[in-house]
């Protein structure tokens, strides 16, 4: 708000504040020099934070490590899968998920996305048959229909790996996002829910993918005493497993731990703005806002929606810079260059496959931050903002 009342255009790219409750670790932290998660013999933050999210999350075993595409490359380490195996990927979802595969010694296989945002479960199917592993990412928070997912993998013994960079407090059918699957896989970068600049979550209930993942992150020698409840687990693997140093140092643990009882807030906000907008949205011929699965609870920190009807290139280039003019700095993601989410861009695959129901897609879908500290008057200037240059542009090629 500006001091003469007016709305301003919402900043959606500074990040969620540090609590205060951090400080005062850090400042510890800072004066003893004590960073490095194995330094203390118990208790360090790093072990307290993993402690915390599996308690709150609901899982068995936590393993905080750099990045949540550090977690997705030690979940299919943790599976000890061959070499060249097969893992299916949705083709909608960041740069960083297939090159995890890749890095792994396995081979990206790409599922078809609709306009709903979600894996299409025909294709699915089609290309489950072979596959060694299948790794679902919820990207932008939506989640495909994991029942019908878990059900096709579980009959054929293929183990599911759940990419919930952006589903941090989403549940599906009362259980939380990334607890579904045999690992999940958590993000804490700047624009995620929770924010430590950079840090991840591998968590799982079984033990030995655990144990293995907690080796291979670094825990070298007998560091690995320092990890609860494994201790039958450990000796077998003990130098038996190379070691990739992943590890999250104590500064990161320290800003995150004070953020998880933000979660629920944040989640309730962000779903309040996402919904407030969808609404708003959804009442222009011209756009569409996917809406929620009946068994999904979604945790959203951004809105996507389609540019519904015909639309050329040009139309929907005229909209994308309107909308930014106006307040509104919407991308649609297949007509951003280099767009690290649109599967053309990867050009590290060894084979570029034909989507065309994702590319359609992508060529269509709108992508806009809603950060949860955003108020209603910001959400409804967005809102003006995107839909004033839908109709500008509609009106202009009606003329």
């Amino acid at each position: 708000m500006s001091p003469d009342g007016e709305t301003r255009a919402p900043n959606l790219y500074d990040a969620e504040p540090i609590p205060e409750a951090a400080r005062a670790e850090i400042d510890r932290l800072l004066a003893s020099g004590d960073l490095f998660r194995y330094t203390a013999p118990e208790g360090a933050p790093v072990a307290r934070l993993e402690a915390e999210f599996a308690d709150w999350l609901g899982s068995r075993y936590a393993l905080a490590v750099s990045s949540c595409s550090a977690a997705l490359f030690l979940s299919l380490k943790a599976l000890d899968l061959p070499r060249g195996a097969r893992v299916l990927v949705p083709a909608f979802t960041f740069a960083a998920v297939p090159s995890a595969v890749l890095h792994a010694d396995c081979v990206p296989v790409l599922v078809e996305v609709g306009f709903d945002l979600r894996v299409d479960l025909g294709d699915f199917a089609r290309k489950l048959d072979g596959a060694q592993a299948v790794m679902i990412s919820h990207m932008r928070g939506h989640t495909s229909d994991m029942d019908a997912i878990m059900a096709m993998a579980d009959a054929r013994g293929i183990p599911v790996i759940e990419d919930a960079a952006h589903s941090l407090g989403t549940t599906w059918g009362g259980r939380n996002i990334g607890t579904i699957g045999r690992i999940g896989c958590f993000s804490f970068q700047s624009y995620k829910l929770i924010n430590a600049g950079e840090g991840g979550m591998f968590v799982t209930d079984d033990p030995e993918l655990a144990a293995r993942a907690v080796i291979m992150s670094g825990a070298y020698e007998y560091n690995w005493k320092k990890h609860p409840g494994l201790q039958n687990s450990f000796p077998h693997w003990q130098n038996r497993l190379p070691l990739y140093n992943l590890r999250m140092q104590n500064l990161s643990a320290a800003v995150i731990r004070p953020q998880i009882a933000e979660v629920e807030r944040r989640v309730r906000r962000g779903r309040a703005n996402h919904d407030a907008m969808a609404r708003m949205l959804n009442a222009s011929p011209h756009l569409t806002v996917p809406p929620a699965l009946p068994a999904e609870e979604r945790a959203p920190d951004s809105i996507q929606f389609s540019l519904a009807g015909e639309w050329t290139d040009a139309e929907a280039r005229a909209f994308e810079a309107t909308a930014k003019r106006r307040g509104a700095p919407v991308q649609i993601f297949g007509l951003s260059p280099d767009n690290a989410r649109a599967f053309w861009n990867w050009q590290f695959l060894t084979e570029m496959p034909d989507l065309p129901m994702t590319r359609a897609m992508l060529m269509r879908t709108c992508d806009l931050r809603l950060p949860a500290r955003l108020g209603e008057g910001e959400i409804a200037f967005l809102a003006d903002a995107v839909l004033s240059a839908a109709e500008a542009v509609k009106l202009r090629g009606a003329a």
